[in-house]
């Protein structure tokens, strides 16, 4: 793991400081729909108005090109502000600022070195705690910390050190649970982890190119012609018998919530059908699995957990993990937003802010953000 200096180990009193965090949240009609990212980057942000600096925090929020006010940060500085004993403000000084959206900043996603230094003009100290944003090479999460002295903070640290657990000595049996749309978001996961896991569980969508693989008709259920042939050589391999598929599927006649829910075999999906859930024996199983882990880790939920008649997987895993003995951890996303619904997010030893981070992270990629922090280690 990378060596960083922490809020810990420098003198914050008097300075003034420019926090990244993940503020990244959904709004819609200007309305915040989902507040934890702002909750878990709050208590940094108060532990150095605490110690006496002069805060400043930035973040991108969505994908602008350009400046779009309907991305504007100016809401999320409301909503901070009545989460906070703290006086929080929108580009005007107070205990909290809360900078503009970074993505406004031309050259942000280049890590243009003239934007960093911009960004980084007139602060003393560049505090990374972005832990969902650290995979991007961007100005401010990189390019700042090139500029000024710069340390982690407790957020990150602690998301590091928590998915650390699964990559240095993980308690066994160690479980992945692994679900979602696509297997090409997960691909590089699938073959970094499966030689380290006692077993990996695919649900969601991703399942479908599994089973095409196996040569079953998947109906109209999604599937990734791309990576059938990928998929096949992973299961062919000395690993391949740790992927367990689900035996049984959750089936509607359209993608709609009001579809009728059939449970049919995994081998058996009707033409004309699409895939939306995994099914009730599946659901068996993986609970087995899951609540005799040592550690496990999930990521992706096993069906549209949106519409209450596809969520059944999903609430069994999420009730899974929440029963097991063992170390679980939840890499953000979906996955994190199904626990939040079902009010299980306080369950699991540890709930990621970052999806795609934590993807990376444990498929054992250089996160660019982290990794800048190490030439400020004396």
């Amino acid at each position: 793991m990378p060596r960083y200096l922490t809020i810990d180990d420098v003198d914050v009193a008097g300075q003034i400081v420019l926090v990244r965090s993940d503020l990244n949240v959904p709004i819609e009609n200007g309305e915040i729909t989902d507040d934890f990212r702002i909750r878990a980057a709050l208590p940094t942000l108060e532990t150095l108005v605490e110690r006496g600096a002069a805060v400043n925090v930035c973040s991108h929020l969505g994908r602008p090109e350009g400046m779009d006010p309907a991305l504007s940060l100016e809401p999320v500085a409301r909503l901070m502000d009545t989460l906070t004993q703290y006086d929080v403000r929108f580009e005007s000084p107070g205990d909290i600022t809360v900078l503009e959206n970074t993505r406004f900043l031309d050259g942000e996603t280049s890590n243009d070195s003239g934007t960093a230094r911009r960004l980084a003009d007139n602060f003393d100290l560049f505090v990374q705690d972005a832990f969902g944003s650290v995979h991007r090479a961007h100005a401010s999460t990189v390019g700042v910390a090139e500029v000024i002295r710069s340390v982690a903070g407790p957020l990150l640290d602690a998301e590091l050190a928590a998915l650390g657990r699964f990559l240095e000595d993980p308690e066994r049996p160690f479980t992945v649970v692994l679900g979602g749309a696509k297997v090409s978001d997960k691909l590089g996961l699938l073959e970094s982890l499966l030689p380290k896991v006692d077993r990996m569980l695919i649900g969601g969508g991703m399942c479908f190119t599994f089973l095409r693989a196996l040569g079953y008709g998947v109906g109209d259920s999604i599937v990734q012609e791309d990576m059938v042939e990928k998929v096949a050589k992973l299961r062919g391999g000395r690993d391949g018998r740790k992927i367990i598929l689900p035996v049984d599927i959750a089936v509607g006649e359209e993608f709609s919530e009001d579809t009728t829910r059939t449970v049919v075999g995994a081998s058996e999906i009707p033409p004309g059908t699409i895939g939306l859930d995994i099914g009730p024996s599946t659901c068996a199983g993986f609970r087995e699995l899951i609540e005799s882990s040592g550690s496990v880790f999930w990521n992706g939920p096993m069906g549209v957990f949106e519409w209450e008649t596809f969520r059944r997987g999903t609430d069994l895993v999420a009730r899974a993990l929440a029963a097991c003995q063992g170390y679980t951890a939840v890499g953000g996303g979906d996955s994190a937003a199904a626990l939040r619904l079902l009010g299980l997010e306080d369950t699991v030893s540890h709930l990621s802010t970052g999806g795609g981070a934590s993807l990376e992270l444990l498929e054992g990629r250089v996160l660019p953000g982290v990794a800048v922090l190490e030439r400020w280690v004396e």
